[in-house]
């Protein structure tokens, strides 16, 4: 599969996903007024479950435990968010737009 169809396939998971999520909490009687704005956008949703698949994986499992250890240096958890959404970005180019607004909301205690 190519990357376009790839992404185009992790765009259609993350619109039903939101979807769900806006029906969810529309039956659960929240306003959705109040709660849309908060919700990700769709290329957020893709940059969330990208980062999510490669904090498994063999490269980036062990600097998650460095970063986020008791012991580590302040500013090592939001350089381990910059480097792994980076490294999304740089992956695919298309979403580094959402890339910046995810790195936006990183504590940045570097």
């Amino acid at each position: 599969m190519s990357d376009a169809s790839t992404l185009e396939r992790l765009r259609q998971d993350a619109r039903d996903e939101l979807s769900a999520l806006i029906e969810l909490r529309c039956r659960l009687g929240e306003d959705p007024w109040v709660f849309l704005p908060d919700l990700p956008s769709v290329d957020e949703q893709v940059v969330a479950t990208l980062r999510e698949e490669r904090l498994h994986s063999e490269r980036w499992s062990p600097a998650r435990a460095r970063a986020y250890h008791p012991t580590a240096r302040d500013g090592d958890a939001a350089r381990f968010e910059f480097e792994l959404l980076r490294d999304i970005a740089l992956d695919h180019p298309e979403l580094s737009s959402a890339v910046w607004s995810v790195l936006d909301r990183v504590p940045s205690a570097w």
